[in-house]
């Protein structure tokens, strides 16, 4: 059975012409910014605010820094100024009750640390032959290991 993978999956959907839905809406609101603009304030006043307001507009529809879009950069830039610097790590309480604690680990002796040559001798052919020789002599070092008790 062959399923069609959907491609692309990241391209916005052209709502009027070339233009997303975001872009279309920061359009909207420069035109509506620039309107009551030119109602309120002179021609002299409207110029010299609309054109850098325009800017700003246009650059918050088009320009993509990094290829993420302009508002979410001016948000990640601002939220940069005011979250810490310095990760500090905070422990989540736990939840878990009635955890089963280990029994310590004693020793009855102290192992002896000295290989004799033939122990080592025993050893090393053990290690050639890749345990397909086995000596009794290694029976012997392995009863000398410490028992443990629980």
């Amino acid at each position: 059975m062959l399923i069609n993978v959907p491609q692309y999956i990241d391209v916005e959907d052209k709502v009027a012409g070339p233009l997303t839905i975001k872009q279309l809406g920061w359009l909207i609101a420069l035109g509506i910014m620039l309107l009551i603009l030119w109602n309120v304030v002179p021609l002299a006043g409207f110029l010299v605010i609309g054109f850098p307001l325009a800017v700003i507009f246009v650059s918050l529809a088009f320009f993509r820094p990094y290829g993420q879009p302009m508002g979410s950069f001016v948000f990640y830039g601002i939220m940069y100024f005011f979250k810490p610097k310095v990760y500090i790590w905070k422990r989540a309480p736990q939840n878990i009750i009635n955890i089963p604690q280990k029994a310590k680990v004693t020793e009855n002796f102290a192992p002896d640390k000295h290989l004799t040559a033939e122990s080592l001798k025993n050893l090393a052919q053990l290690l050639d032959s890749e345990g397909n020789e086995y000596n009794e002599g290694i029976e012997d070092i392995l009863k000398k290991q410490p028992v443990k008790k629980a």
